[in-house]
């Protein structure tokens, strides 16, 4: 089995990518996704997390995400430590899951790949990449939010220019070079390196 780890800034379409590899049979692992859920059902994140937030860290068995969201807006050492709890636990959850495939490849869609580490937990990285007003068209018109808004999330991300280099393959995204070729080329030379082993 071969592991590949799909990013992308925001509004690159890493998403929409995932959806075309499900479709050839893929399965696709959503770090985002899965650490929100880890962030309720984790025993071990649940306790750290009280540990550091006090009781008042959930709320019955829900995340209290409101006290969340202020701690980690209130200081920018703040979401490192959250972090440091639980991406370590999404990581293993990743690797379980993984195993548990019988897919000749999986992936993995991880908006802060690199920022985090997760890229060793792959085989190979892929980042999605959009020119930046084409960015800031899709994720303003999907979030509902403001180009200063979607500039200062943006601005809290590795720059783009960075994940190129740092990835094995890139796949534009730029609405108008073919994506399922691009994919195709991709899973080619993925499947190519998986034979030469």
């Amino acid at each position: 089995m071969k592991k590949i780890g799909i990013t992308g800034g925001i509004g690159s379409g890493k998403t929409y990518i995932c959806q075309l590899l499900r479709q050839r049979g893929i399965p696709v692992y959503h770090c985002d996704d899965e650490a929100k859920h880890l962030m309720t059902k984790s025993s071990h994140i649940r306790q750290q997390l009280i540990q550091l937030l006090g009781s008042d860290a959930y709320i019955g068995n829900e995340l209290n995400k409101p006290l969340i969201a202020a701690y980690l807006f209130a200081n920018e050492d703040h979401a490192a430590q959250v972090n440091t709890i639980v991406h370590p636990v999404v990581k293993q959850d990743f690797l379980r899951w993984a195993a548990q495939q019988d897919a000749p490849i999986v992936a993995q869609e991880c908006a802060l790949l690199f920022e985090t580490g997760f890229q060793d937990t792959v085989d190979f990285t892929v980042e999605v990449y959009a020119p930046l007003p084409l960015r800031l068209q899709r994720a303003t018109q999907r979030d509902h939010a403001t180009t200063e808004q979607i500039q200062a999330r943006m601005a809290q991300q590795m720059d783009e220019e960075k994940k190129l280099r740092l990835a094995d393959f890139c796949i534009l995204n730029d609405e108008t070079t073919d994506l399922n070729q691009q994919i195709d080329q991709l899973l080619e030379k993925i499947t190519g390196a998986n034979d030469s082993i």
